[in-house]
């Protein structure tokens, strides 16, 4: 499983791994149950690797911050998304330092934590996400 073939789509639960193209939209499976359906061009889909964290110096892409999740957590899982509040905001400062309080809500941090739950679920690889980190950084270069 690739993370940047892992998307969310919007109304429904879970994540989804892209199996194919098709004219109208793509093929995806369930990361959690395996199950294989459409999603058109009417769904709102969001790409994990096009996501990012707002910090008060700059935007860090969710690959690094389920990564830095990951090594806290020895590739387990984390906290549930369902603890209070307070709980996961002092949870993500841990992970992410200097998130911007004000543009990262209780509710993105519940989605993070949620989404990261389902990868170790899945048996996500998270070694892979450094490779693609080194290999993105020196592209910039």
């Amino acid at each position: 499983m690739e993370f940047s073939k892992i998307i969310a789509v919007t109304g429904k639960p879970g994540l989804f791994e892209i199996l194919s193209q098709t004219k109208t939209g793509v093929i995806v499976k369930s990361i959690v149950d395996g199950k294989r359906f459409p999603i058109t061009a009417t769904h709102n889909v969001s790409l994990l690797e096009n996501i990012a964290i707002y910090t008060y110096e700059e935007e860090v892409p969710l690959a690094k911050v389920i990564k830095n999740i990951a090594d806290k957590e020895n590739n387990g899982e984390s906290i549930s998304h369902k603890e209070k509040d307070s709980t996961l905001i002092s949870y993500f400062g841990e992970v992410l330092p200097n998130f911007d309080e004000e543009r990262v809500y209780a509710s993105n941090i519940k989605k993070v934590i949620q989404w990261y739950n389902s990868l170790v679920k899945a048996g996500f690889d998270f070694s892979t996400l450094n490779e693609k980190q080194a290999v993105s950084s020196e592209e910039e270069e």
